[in-house]
């Protein structure tokens, strides 16, 4: 069993978690987390966002709440050497917890092997189904009726590391990829800044292929749901 990063200091008081996060898009996910941050509901804070594409607008979303943001270009480099760049950004910025949202690129095992219990990410389906960067595509096709997200702890292989929390969204009879990804990505902004928080709780324990979530408070009492969105014990 693993037991993850204890963010109490010395007087006993909460400290703020210090969070990465990789991003290869518009940062809709990220955002959730700096919402969350800025309203009190995690006690954690994103100091750097990472990004492998230049006109990612996740970066303009970490310059426009003062977040430090880095562009990475990893055209005409090993995997290895860019990920030389990652890691010493992460550690020069004293990183407790890395979240993938929306990041594009593989990564090592050297890399996830450095960060194994401090590397989450998220991804929209209901893990071990639909793996991969058409989630929400995927699922429709295959005329699921029940669909929904994922957070997981990354592990070597794609979409497959221990899962955190899950949320399943109902599929409508009219829905189209887009009408069903925008329900999805929803339900994404709550489970992912609740897996955060977690995190920064010292509430997660990785044993194996599973993850138990230690007793405690609960979002389902705290905060609003969505009707008809079933989540996951934990959240």
């Amino acid at each position: 069993m693993i037991e993850l990063f204890d963010v109490w200091n010395v007087d006993g008081m909460v400290k703020k978690l210090r969070v990465a996060v990789l991003a290869s898009g518009g940062g809709t996910d990220l955002q959730s987390i700096i919402d969350a941050s800025e309203r009190g509901m995690i006690d954690a804070r994103v100091i750097a966002v990472l990004s492998d594409k230049k006109d990612a607008y996740a970066l303009k979303r970490a310059e426009k709440h003062g977040i430090k943001s880095y562009f990475i270009n990893p055209k005409g480099k090993e995997r290895t050497e860019h990920e030389k760049e990652l890691n010493s950004i992460l550690e020069d910025n004293q990183v407790e917890l890395i979240i993938e949202a929306g990041y594009m690129r593989i990564l090592t095992p050297s890399f996830i092997k450095k960060w194994y219990g401090k590397l989450i990410n998220i991804h929209p389906a209901l893990l071990p189904s639909f793996k991969g960067t058409n989630g929400q595509g995927d699922a429709l096709e295959y005329g699921v009726k029940i669909s929904g997200c994922t957070t997981h702890f990354t592990d070597e292989e794609v979409d497959h590391g221990p899962i955190i929390l899950q949320a399943a969204v109902k599929v409508l009879p009219d829905d189209d990829r887009d009408k069903l990804a925008a329900r999805i990505l929803e339900v994404e902004h709550q489970i992912l800044p609740r897996t955060v928080q977690l995190f920064a709780e010292n509430r997660l324990k990785i044993d194996g292929r599973k993850v138990n979530i230690l007793p405690g408070d609960s979002w389902i009492d705290k905060y609003n749901v969505i009707p008809e969105v079933l989540y996951s014990e934990g959240y």
